[in-house]
């Protein structure tokens, strides 16, 4: 076994820790306006630590936090990738998915895979995809691993890198769960060109080298970049997207639609959703006339399901919300998760997890 390098996290002490991928979104938006993320030494809880590990892409040492479950026996591994704009180190609706690994006895990790997105080396650049493995294999080789329990959970700047990974690691995941995603960086710059949001087509713009518009490298590190461009390979990965109908309107910054050509991605053609349906849908902000609207979900609480569509291991659903992760749908969903098995579409047991709205609601 090989022992990392501890590093002191103001008031975050040194205790057990549980393997946890948990993604949300960014730290400020591109106007300065600051969103619900916290440094880690207010509220991670004393148990988890920070350590260091080695990128096997550069040799470079990179920071996560970790908790590592009390049970001797193979445990779970939860992955928590933080949001856009954040680290390792912020504190959102990560520390949710934390608590459920130490309530629960998982472990846990949320590693930087090299910060925030306006910078080359992230936006799901190769050193970012490979930081995120090599965390995963740092955690199986020092602790006892369940290997087919290793779970991948985030949203928005978060959500992008989880479907990212289920795209470019999807023999590592029992199941990615993932909440208002980016899918496409190239469309997303698009959208954000003008308007209040225009800061994130500005981050955009550092970490691919230009305008994709005019920069034919650019154009091909967006593409490069997106998780449509490798989402065809996650057939067998069971895989969870959802996002919130108002989402890239009056409720956040990514349009619901990077979530339905997710799915689309995965899917075979005749299981797609068309594009009328989809524009028709987002604009509207509700079922085009003669669609049902989706069964209930009780691990959606107050949240009420909107549309749903499944696809043999793959499944997308639109619920009554904005930019936001639903913890308790996410987590109890992956619980019942196993790598080599079909995805379990039929979730019935509930285990309870506190949030608040900061937690939920991780920006806009």
């Amino acid at each position: 076994m090989t022992f990392p390098k501890v590093v002191a996290v103001p008031g975050v002490q040194f205790g057990v820790s549980v393997v946890v991928l948990c993604a949300v979104f960014g730290a400020v938006l591109g106007t300065g306006e600051a969103m619900n993320v916290v440094d880690a030494a207010e509220v991670w809880p004393d148990s988890v630590r920070t350590i260091k590990y080695a990128a096997s892409v550069d040799n470079s040492d990179q920071p996560m936090l970790v908790y590592t479950a009390k049970s001797d026996n193979k445990r779970p591994l939860l992955v928590g990738l933080h949001t856009w704009s954040g680290s390792f180190s912020q504190a959102g609706g990560e520390v949710a998915c934390a608590r459920w690994c130490i309530e629960n006895d998982w472990h846990f990790i949320h590693p930087d895979f090299r910060g925030p997105n306006w910078t080359p080396d992230g936006c799901g650049s190769d050193k970012a995809v490979q930081d995120i493995i090599d965390a995963v294999d740092y955690m199986k080789a020092n602790h006892n691993i369940a290997t087919d329990r290793i779970y991948l959970v985030g949203a928005s700047g978060g959500g992008h890198a989880s479907i990212l990974m289920a795209g470019r690691a999807p023999e590592i995941w029992a199941g990615v769960s993932s909440w208002v995603p980016i899918s496409d960086i190239r469309a997303w710059w698009e959208q954000k060109r003008e308007g209040r949001q225009s800061g994130y087509a500005d981050h955009i713009e550092k970490a691919v080298g230009g305008r994709p518009d005019d920069n034919e490298t650019a154009a091909q590190e967006c593409i490069k970049r997106s998780p449509l461009t490798y989402l065809k390979n996650a057939a067998s990965v069971n895989l969870d997207i959802n996002a919130g109908i108002t989402d890239g309107h009056e409720g956040g910054s990514v349009p619901f639609t990077h979530s339905l050509y997710a799915f689309n991605e995965v899917v075979p053609k005749q299981d797609q959703i068309s594009d009328d349906f989809i524009g028709s849908f987002y604009e509207a902000q509700q079922l085009p006339a003669g669609i049902s609207k989706a069964n209930a979900d009780a691990l959606f609480g107050e949240k009420s399901v909107v549309f749903r569509r499944t696809s043999g291991n793959t499944r997308v659903t639109i619920f009554q919300g904005g930019h936001e992760i639903i913890h308790e749908a996410a987590l109890n969903w992956l619980a019942a998760q196993r790598k080599g098995k079909p995805a379990n579409w039929k979730v019935t047991a509930k285990r309870t997890l506190k949030t608040d709205n900061k937690e939920s609601h991780s920006g806009k």
